[in-house]
């Protein structure tokens, strides 16, 4: 049995009456509760909703071991059981009675001033101006230029992160088996002076999208992962693509993709 279980939560309330009441029942059954975080933990447990599961996720440098959400949020859709639920989670996750989901991540290299820096997300990659200003830069796929992109900026979603922001932009929700990435702008312009793209684009695995600045050299732009902003200034180009980088998501029986969309936004 996998003993160690670290236990990740956000400050409300009903999180830590949550974190309080699992931790009695996991020491009950046997389990170490570990009192700090650390890499070799066999599970780690996210009370809260879907940003306290982004928060664990980049605190702790997208780990490898398993990941189980426990919903005490609105939207939980990341958070696979409910605090009701805590009793059959113990006794399914002691028989071994689970499955393991592997969610891709994305990935973007950011060249300035002659250093590259890289920067991953679960949900998406946004690059967008700074200060409401809008952005210009040329776009290539897969080392073929496609057009001069203008507008607010854009989004690049993997599957896991299609139900998010990228969902409320009017991009696709994608079923996490697909392997393919997802651009869909912000705002984009479309006039005899810029043209661009109106609607998402779907990347194939194996193509990257590459990002040329044109703006006036000084200009900042942000670079957004699941959130958490870098702001960039003389940015020279920027790649975006799959990571290598899985996050592995415990699944228990009667887990299903469309369900849970169903259940969420329907």
């Amino acid at each position: 049995m996998n003993n160690n279980i670290f236990i990740f939560t956000n400050n409300s309330r009903t999180s830590k009456n949550t974190e309080k009441v699992l931790k009695q029942k996991l020491v009950e059954s046997g389990f170490n509760v570990m009192p700090s975080y650390t890499d070799d933990a066999d599970l780690l447990v996210c009370i809260g909703g879907d940003g306290t599961f982004l928060e664990a996720i980049h605190k702790f440098g997208f780990p490898q071991m398993p990941i189980i959400g426990i919903n005490t949020g609105h939207l939980g859709f990341f958070q696979e059981i409910m605090p009701s639920q805590m009793d059959d989670f113990i006794v399914n996750y002691s028989k071994g009675q689970y499955t393991m989901q592997s969610l891709s991540t994305v990935k973007v290299v950011v060249r300035s001033e002659g250093k590259s820096y890289e920067h991953i997300g679960l949900n998406e990659i946004l690059i967008r101006g700074t200060s409401g200003y809008n952005i210009h830069m040329d776009m290539s796929i897969g080392g073929s230029f496609i057009e001069r992109f203008s507008g607010d900026g854009l989004l690049v979603a993997t599957p896991a992160g299609s139900t998010a922001y990228n969902y409320s932009l009017g991009g696709s929700i994608v079923d996490p088996r697909l392997n393919l990435l997802q651009v869909t702008p912000i705002a984009p312009m479309n006039t005899t002076a810029y043209r661009a793209f109106t609607s998402s684009i779907l990347l194939p695995a194996e193509l990257s999208l590459g990002l040329i600045p044109d703006m006036e050299k000084g200009t900042s732009i942000s670079v957004v992962r699941d959130g958490y902003i870098t702001e960039y200034d003389n940015i020279e180009a920027m790649e975006v693509g799959f990571s290598d980088i899985k996050v592995n998501m415990m699944r228990f029986e009667g887990y299903d993709f469309w369900t849970k969309v169903k259940s969420k936004f329907l």
